[in-house]
């Protein structure tokens, strides 16, 4: 399978030009200092007007200094003259790196303002107060048309490698060095190289010229580690050109791992507002690269990667995304691992899905270039002492073993990345380093089951789920007897099968982007194309109760069996009624004097049929056509068959039927004081009828008598002359033609 999807090109500047190169855009920032107490203890900056700005942060003289108090701003916004709720910073931005100017508070997104307050406390019951050279850094992070953020696909080879590194240096400096070979000598993958890629989203080239990129290249004189390849494919990731990155304000050349290889990824916030935009995250990022580096004195922006709540990836720490560039996001662990921070604060709220996502698929991509399994552990060595969040300490040089991802606060005193990201840190871990989790078949459609297996004629749809998000699973396949007869995306829910006649297990593999493979629980599938059979074709027979002209009751009777599984039988005809394939029968009502036909359909689980019907007309034989004998008095009332019927109080009084028929039945009025009648078909005494009820009841069929086929026959009823209730009333006799 093989299909290209186009990212949107990197395009676009400040001037909004469109040329191959982006161009970058120019970011301003401003300070204000702030005016400290006698005490030194706390600080303030009143509201007061500011050039525009986006991002602030607050910062001070010592960069090994750090602040234990509360730092509050609120802005006032551009656009209605609103002044912000306080917003709380966080007074510690890691420590930078070394050679920082100023040590400062994590920055923070306001959006378009043109106006500031700040207050400073110094926390705790120390008597330190808050360090020196305290000010409030502004941030404009300009406008210009970028275009990193919106990849409108994907490319998919099923036999390709993972798509390398499209990042060049700039033009005016030399390229950065190939991946270098292996011992074999080759720059193949290893096996396991899955086959889908992403490529990054940069500007549209030529295949045989590399698009451009703003990155700034090392100079010569830098050792760089080769790009090996990873064992899960490279995500779309926003390029510094892409998101408008300034390169003029870090000349300096980038530094790489000592060890020229990752074994941990460090998770953070950037623990600002979440109230960004998706269309603003070019801005933030560019907002936070200018704060570190114009601001505090780092040589670039503090992380290797950024992630914006949308989900989008931004490259951040120049050297080349698939290269081993040291970060300072991490202080005493940067030597060893690769940053990534989620753009917002995530203390009180789980990011989104999407954002948790970019951040597992990065990490997969980083940590397959090493060989580097996301859910293991990591031992790494302290380059500082230190203390974590969770209070526990460590001496220079140390070894402590870490979670391969894991948060910032697990090697810094920070709350970063926040209370709720840390809780989903284990999901990520899985998510990153598969399998794919929670597969199960959910249905078969086109296909009946019954117990535990499904039955089908030969063509079904399997649809199918997983917990584990689509965007880390490269593809499903769909296995018939173990063997894949379909393959789909990792977006894919369900495929089509024809399977032959017979016994199949049918399961869905998926792999996961590492190559990684899970399959759920196998389904048995019974092909068959047998149709039921009815072993007793359906038959009708009058049945006791009340008849009316309209309504005669009757008892419609069938037997279906089948091979496989039988489903149900259905009645179509004269009315609409579906039985269990253990039901037999069934009690109706038919009009008499009208043929009718009843048409039945046996269904087995696998959708065979067979059909089967049967036609019958019920006759009402009024007293007045029988033969009489002995004395009959006729009465008359609307409750009575046709208006009117015979009572006779006379010992062996009798009415004689005669009719072609299979099935009949005496129909009488009852009272209290209603007599017996013995009844004879075909000249057979057959059964002596009790008349008597405690309630009167009329037209009731209250004895009946069904043959093997249709003949000719006589019913004749003769009054037994019950002592002190002799009277029989009768008002007819049904049967079937």
């Amino acid at each position: 399978m093989t299909g290209v999807l186009v990212f949107q090109g990197a395009t676009g500047g400040a001037d909004g030009g469109t040329g191959d190169k982006p161009a970058a855009v120019e970011v301003r920032t401003s300070a204000l200092e702030l005016s400290p107490s006698a005490d030194g203890r706390n600080a303030a900056l009143a509201r007061r007007d500011a050039k525009p700005f986006s991002m602030v942060g607050m910062t001070w003289a010592d960069p090994g200094a750090k602040i234990t108090g509360q730092v509050e701003v609120r802005a006032r916004g551009a656009a209605g003259g609103k002044w912000s709720p306080w917003l709380r910073l966080d007074g510690d931005s890691g420590q930078g790196e070394s050679g920082a100017a100023r040590g400062g508070t994590e920055p923070a997104w306001v959006g378009p303002s043109d106006g500031v307050e700040a207050r400073v406390r110094s926390g705790g019951t120390t008597s330190a107060g808050l360090p020196a050279g305290l000010r409030l850094d502004l941030v404009d992070p300009g406008t210009g048309k970028v275009s990193a953020v919106e990849p409108a696909a994907f490319a998919v080879d099923e036999t390709g490698e993972p798509t390398p590194d499209t990042s060049e240096p700039a033009e005016s400096q030399p390229p950065v060095p190939p991946a270098e070979p292996d011992a074999s000598g080759s720059q193949e993958p290893p096996s396991g190289e899955p086959t889908v890629s992403e490529p990054p989203v940069s500007s549209p080239a030529s295949p045989s010229e590399p698009p451009p990129s703003t990155t700034v290249a090392p100079s010569p004189t830098v050792t760089v580690p080769p790009a090996p390849p990873s064992t899960a494919p490279r995500p779309p990731i926003a390029s510094r050109a892409g998101w408008g990155a300034d390169e003029s304000i870090s000349p300096e050349e980038p530094g790489y791992l000592p060890e020229g290889r990752i074994k941990a990824v460090v998770v953070h916030h950037t623990a600002e507002s979440n109230t960004y935009t998706c269309a603003q995250g070019p801005a933030v990022v560019r907002g936070i690269y200018a704060y570190h580096v114009k601001q505090l004195g780092w040589k670039d922006v503090g992380y290797n990667f950024l992630v914006d709540k949308c989900g989008v990836i931004y490259e951040g720490r120049k050297g080349g995304v698939d290269r081993p560039v040291m970060g300072a996001h991490a202080y005493g662990f940067n030597a060893e691992t690769t940053g990534v921070s989620v753009l917002g604060t995530y203390t009180d709220t789980v990011p989104p899905q999407a954002a948790m996502v970019s951040v597992a698929r990065i990490a997969a991509w980083k940590l397959g270039q090493y060989g580097v399994n996301p859910s293991g552990t990591a031992t790494l060595t302290a380059g500082d002492s230190g203390t974590n969040y969770f209070r526990k300490s460590w001496a220079k040089g140390a070894q402590l073993t870490f979670p391969v991802i894991h948060g910032h606060r697990d090697g810094y005193n920070t709350q970063c990345p926040g209370d709720a990201f840390y809780g989903q840190l284990a999901a990520i871990r899985t998510w990153a380093a598969g399998p794919v989790t929670g597969l199960s078949v959910n249905s078969l459609t086109g296909a009946g089951k019954s117990g535990t297996k499904y039955y089908t004629k030969a063509d079904v749809t399997v649809s199918w789920s997983a917990t584990t998000p689509t965007a880390l699973i490269k593809q499903y396949e769909l296995l018939v007897d173990g063997k894949p007869v379909t393959t789909g995306a990792g977006t894919s829910t369900s495929a089509k099968a024809t399977l032959t006649v017979g016994d199949h297990t049918v399961a869905v593999r998926a792999t996961h982007i590492s190559g990684k493979t899970s399959t759920s629980s196998a389904a048995t599938v019974v092909a068959e194309r047998t149709a039921p059979v009815f072993t007793a074709k359906p038959s009708l027979e009058l049945r006791t109760g009340t008849v009316n002209t309209t309504a005669v009751p009757v008892t419609l009777k069938w037997k279906a069996t089948d091979g496989a599984a039988l489903k149900e039988v259905r009645l179509t005809s004269p009315t609409a009624k579906t039985y269990g394939p253990t039901t037999t029968s069934a009690t109706h009502t038919a009009k008499s004097g009208a043929a009718t036909a009843w048409t039945m359909a046996a269904h087995d689980y696998a959708g065979n049929t067979a059909a089967a019907s049967v036609s019958a007309t019920p006759v009402i034989l009024q007293e007045t056509s029988a033969t009489k004998s002995g004395t009959w008095t006729a009465k008359s009332s609307t409750s009575y068959l046709g208006g009117k019927s015979y009572s006779s109080s006379s010992k062996n009084a009798s009415l004689t039927w005669t009719f072609t028929g299979r099935s009949a039945s005496w129909v009488v009025s009852r009272a209290a004081t209603s007599g017996q009648a013995h009844v004879y078909v075909d000249g057979v005494k057959t059964a002596t009828v009790d008349l008597r009820s405690a309630t009167t009841k009329y037209r009731d069929a209250l004895w009946t008598k069904t043959w093997a086929s249709s003949a000719k026959h006589t019913v004749k009823i003769v009054v037994v002359g019950t002592s002190g209730r002799p009277t029989v009333t009768t008002d007819g006799l049904v049967y079937l033609k």
